[in-house]
């Protein structure tokens, strides 16, 4: 009786077992998981389709968790009384057997302990028992009836007591073991009848829930849905009316139906309402459209004729500063962006050397007037100078405010720069025809004087003083000539006879003769190109030309330096603003002088310009040079850097031939007579005077004829004459070429040989000699007359 009262111990193994039942156990592992998550599976698909079967789901599962909520707790109710029975079954038999069974024990009446523990056995749930001695002899008695469990039951241990002498003493155990296994089966099955019954009155209550749901709720949700779909605010249909009998009552799908209608109404009357609004906002946008499609098409037509015409535009604010320019400034070589917030005056290039000028355009601006061609000069990004001219007209707001200007701008650099080249033109011109006509004249005067101070010179070599004057008058005549020449190379109407010839022997002879001219303090270097080409020029002017540079680059190094002559072979484009291209011959003349200053450089080639102070030069020397290569073909270019030098590169049109004639060294001329007859024909009656003079000391005899009539007089008479020596320009309609050429008509094979101060076009083409044309230039000496006169006589007669 000592476990009696530890109940808690005693049942929590007699639960357990119950939940580990090996049949059911075995069942669920099998089957469970695939038909679970197949009935799963469907439960959801089944439950995504619409709103009954989602209540019906929800009914369901709500049910089920009841049903079984319920079922749990009438199960462990019942298995608690169940279990409370047996307990009380087994306290029953520890009071009234232990007493009989301790007798029987005591005396050892086996026979009677088996019959008493079947007594046990036979009582309900009882699976066995079973008495055990406890005594210090061998063999105890132990004695058992039944099948002992060892798992479902619940058990109980008695002491089995006798008492002797008044003393009680435990002399054995009583063990008694009831099984649960009939609770377990009993509560098993009435599990399955709830369950089953339970199922049964869930699943026909949700099937009529789901039913009145259809029948009530879902088909005419079904329908409202439809409508929904199938409505065209376009053309709306007639309202919503639900296939059912009205209630009494509006009830909620009443008042939905209802509520919808209204919608739809107001729907409808706004979109009516949408729809004229629409119509009315079309227009407005196509009128908007159109409006933007003519603005797009002005600005395109302006940005066209802003971007593609010759002028470009600009837009000044209030404070005449720039706001906009067009992009079309950038191909005049300025940057849009960098004149954006600048004035007109900030861009000018020397403002303050027109200060009336620009004092009365801003006066302008300040009046808010408009103006026209206000003309000023700008630079570029890249430092050139630019001349514009401007128009503006004042801009002013709907109330009167000035708001700037807007106008247009064109670059007259390229006008201006074509008037230059015009007015250079004019002037080369007019200084052409001006030096014609004085060299005509002077140049008769000179040959009288240079041919009449020789012979007198020659008679006063016994009188040093006044030998000495007429060489002050000699000099004096050779540099009349002189100049009269430079002027005519200046206008390129000096005659050249351009031939082969080697450039770097030519500049080798040239130097020879800078050496005593320049002067002991000019150091002379030569870079002469191995290679050099051949050039197509006239020797002698060519020398003049380097001998000029030479003595310009030594007037720049008063104190002395490096003069360096340098030739080269070069390819010229037209990019180089002489408007020449081809392969060229480059002389370059070098010097360390002072260099020439930048705002002056560009005149340097200009007639009777020069830095040099009064009586130091006559400013023809670099004009002749430009002139000369003009006429050849070629140009000239300088470079020139203050403080450190000036280049001069004259470039000379290469010779097409292979063999270039040297130049051999220039000597002395030698008084050549003759015995021949020649005609002089010549206006001037002091030069014929001189002519005649000249050749009858030579040994020649002469015929004399003033103009070309009488000399055609003299031939058609028969005169025999050997040489036709004529002046090119004389009075009477017939010039020398012209009177030439009639003479040959008549006698054929006639040698002719022109003279001339100034040639005009008679005898030169493109600033050459005609081919087989022998011209002897005024001024002349006696022994240039005589060695002419000899080669011409001794050349080859023509056809």
């Amino acid at each position: 009786m000592a476990n009696a009262g530890d109940e808690d111990p005693k049942r929590s193994p007699a639960i357990a077992p119950a939940a580990a039942k090996p049949g059911l156990t075995g069942i669920g592992a099998v089957l469970a998981p695939p038909m679970f998550a197949s009935l799963l599976s469907r439960l959801f698909n089944w439950s995504r389709s619409g709103v009954g079967p989602r209540l019906l789901a929800a009914v369901l599962l709500f049910s089920s968790a009841v049903t079984l909520t319920l079922t749990a707790l009438q199960l462990y109710l019942d298995y608690d009384r169940e279990v409370g029975l047996i307990e009380t079954r087994l306290d029953e038999i520890g009071r009234s057997t232990t007493d009989s069974l301790g007798e029987s024990l005591w005396n050892l009446d086996q026979n009677q302990l088996k019959l008493q523990l079947d007594g046990i056995l036979r009582l309900p749930d009882i699976r066995s028992a079973e008495v055990r001695e406890i005594a210090d002899r061998p063999n105890p008695i132990r004695l058992a009836v039944g099948e002992p469990s060892a798992r479902s039951a619940v058990t109980r241990d008695y002491p089995l007591n006798y008492s002797a002498q008044g003393a009680a003493r435990e002399i054995g155990v009583l063990h008694v073991e009831a099984t649960l296994a009939d609770v377990y089966q009993h509560l098993l099955n009435r599990a399955l009848v709830i369950l089953v019954s339970q199922a049964a009155k869930t699943f026909l209550v949700s099937l009529f829930i789901i039913y009145m749901v259809h029948l009530l709720v879902t088909r005419h949700l079904v329908a409202i849905a439809e409508f929904v779909s199938k409505y065209n605010l376009a053309r709306p249909p007639p309202p919503l009316r639900l296939e059912r009998r009205a209630p009494y009552d509006a009830d909620e799908l009443d008042k939905m139906v209802d509520a919808f209608n209204a919608m739809c109404a107001n729907l409808e009357r706004a979109y009516g309402e949408l729809r004229e609004a629409n119509a009315s906002l079309e227009r407005d946008l196509s009128i908007r459209r159109r409006a933007e499609e003519d603005a797009r098409a002005s600005e395109q037509r302006f940005r066209d004729y802003a971007e593609t015409a010759s002028d470009w535009f600009w837009e000044t604010g209030p404070d005449h500063r720039f706001t906009y320019i067009s992009d079309r400034v950038a191909a005049f070589g300025m940057d849009p962006k960098a004149l954006i917030g600048k004035r007109r005056t900030d861009a000018a290039f020397g403002p303050d050397a027109e200060p009336e000028k620009w004092r009365a355009h801003l006066a302008t601006l300040d009046r808010h007037e408009p103006f026209r061609k206000f003309e000023y000069r700008g630079r570029d990004t890249a430092g050139r100078m630019h001349h514009f001219s401007v128009n503006g007209q004042p801009i002013f707001a709907a109330d009167g405010r000035f708001m700037g200007y807007r106008g247009s701008a064109t670059d007259l650099t390229a006008q201006h720069e074509t008037e230059e080249r015009l007015r250079q033109s004019q002037k080369m011109d007019a200084i052409g025809q001006l030096t014609g006509g004085v060299a005509h004249d002077f140049n008769n005067v000179l040959t009288v004087i240079t041919g009449t101070i020789e012979i007198i010179r020659d008679g006063l070599a016994d009188k040093p003083e006044l030998a000495a004057i007429a060489q002050l008058i000699d000099d004096a005549a050779a540099r009349g000539a002189e100049i009269t020449s430079q002027l005519l190379t200046f206008a390129r109407r000096q005659p050249l006879e351009p031939r082969e010839i080697d450039v770097n022997a030519l500049v080798v002879e040239t130097v020879k003769l800078l050496k005593p001219t320049l002067g002991e303090h000019i150091e002379i270097e030569t870079r002469l190109a191995d290679d050099a080409w051949s050039a197509m020029a006239d020797p002698s002017q060519l020398s003049s030309a380097i001998v000029n540079l030479a003595v310009n680059a030594r007037d720049a190094m008063p104190g002395g330096g490096r003069l360096t002559l340098e030739t080269a072979n070069r390819e010229l484009d037209d990019t180089s603003g002489d408007a020449v291209r081809g392969a060229f011959v480059m002389i370059a003349v070098s010097d360390t002088g002072h260099g020439i200053p930048a705002d002056i450089r560009e005149r340097v080639f200009e007639p009777f310009f020069t830095t040099k102070g009064v009586g130091r030069g006559t400013g023809l020397g670099l004009s002749m040079v430009y002139g000369f290569a003009r006429q050849t073909g070629g140009t000239v270019a300088v470079e020139s850097e203050e403080g450190v030098g000036t280049v001069m590169r004259l470039f000379l049109p290469r010779s097409k031939g292979e063999a270039p004639a040297r130049t051999a060294p220039v000597q002395p001329l030698v008084t050549a007579r003759g015995q021949e007859t020649i005609l002089v024909v010549e206006d001037d009656p002091l030069v014929q005077g001189y002519v005649i003079a000249q050749l009858g000391s030579l040994g020649y005899r002469t015929l004399v004829a003033g103009d070309g009539a009488s000399a055609l007089v003299l031939v058609a008479q028969g005169a025999k004459f050997d040489l036709l020596f004529t002046d090119v320009i004389m009075p009477g309609g017939m010039n020398g070429r012209e009177l030439a050429d009639a003479v040959r008509l008549r006698r054929p094979g006639v040698r002719v040989l022109f003279t001339s101060g100034y040639t005009d076009n008679a005898i030169v083409h493109e600033g050459h000699l005609d081919p087989g044309v022998a011209l002897l230039g005024k001024p002349y000496r006696k022994s240039e007359l005589s060695e002419k006169i000899r080669e011409v006589l001794a050349s080859e007669s023509p056809a």
